[in-house]
């Protein structure tokens, strides 16, 4: 039976350190859900610690992410609607506990591109657990122990959380439109080009314009004073 929980990974600001997905590297399900996280993330402010789900059609899209001050990390999980967030959050703080006791600021500052990996197993080791419903946001004692958790945070947009919890917010993925919207972007930028241009020449003709009047009115004003139209007064014998 196929997991809801489709993608996990943690990032430092845009980088992702560490990921799994149970679908094979070569599925498409695989390069999708990543696609949605690669979006997502740039996204992320790290002003202040955050606690959100998006809605991305059938998928939401959890995160729990820390400010600069604490190396900017991003804790990140989606999953089938059919998730309740109650699980994705819990999932969450554990692997966010969990990272923390291995890796220190100093070693995810300068960490490449998929520089802790080792992590994958533990990301796949919770998924497997919280997919089974064995996560500790079920049961008597481990309710009050992820609830505990949860209270420690409570403080962090607690407002806007509830109020993403029950319903979710809506954020414009436009994954499969990644190319087009590139295209969009030169287009855009070709566009400004060719608008300096015509206004640089736009000025370029007003300039023009304003030194023949100059020159005009000049000639005017002299031609006036020497008897225009003969010029008598200046030129005449």
């Amino acid at each position: 039976m196929p997991t809801p929980l489709l993608y996990t990974c943690v990032a430092h600001s845009t980088t992702v350190l560490a990921e799994y997905t149970p679908f094979p590297a070569s599925s498409p399900n695989s390069t999708s859900v990543a696609q949605i996280a690669s979006v997502v993330l740039p996204k992320i402010s790290h002003d202040q610690p955050q606690k959100l789900t998006y809605t991305y059609g059938e998928h939401l899209i959890n995160y729990v992410s820390t400010s600069n001050t604490a190396s900017s990390l991003t804790f990140l999980l989606v999953t089938d609607k059919s998730v309740a967030r109650k699980t994705s959050f819990g999932y969450l703080q554990k692997i966010q506990l969990e990272f923390g006791l291995k890796y220190t600021p100093a070693m995810i500052e300068d960490a490449p591109p998929y520089g802790c990996a080792e992590f994958n197993k533990t990301l796949k080791e919770q998924v497997q657990i919280y997919a089974a419903g064995n996560g500790e946001d079920l049961g008597g004692n481990n309710a009050r122990h992820l609830q505990a958790e949860i209270d420690a945070v409570k403080g962090i947009m607690t407002e806007n959380i509830e109020r993403v919890l029950e319903r979710g917010e809506r954020i414009d993925l436009l994954v499969d439109k990644t190319d087009r919207l590139g295209e969009g972007a030169r287009g855009f930028r070709t566009g400004a080009r060719r608008l300096r241009r015509q206004m640089w020449w736009k000025n370029v003709k007003l300039v023009v314009l304003l030194w023949v009047v100059v020159i005009f009115l000049i000639y005017l004003f002299v031609g006036f004073g020497c008897g225009l139209p003969a010029w008598g007064k200046c030129f005449g014998r």
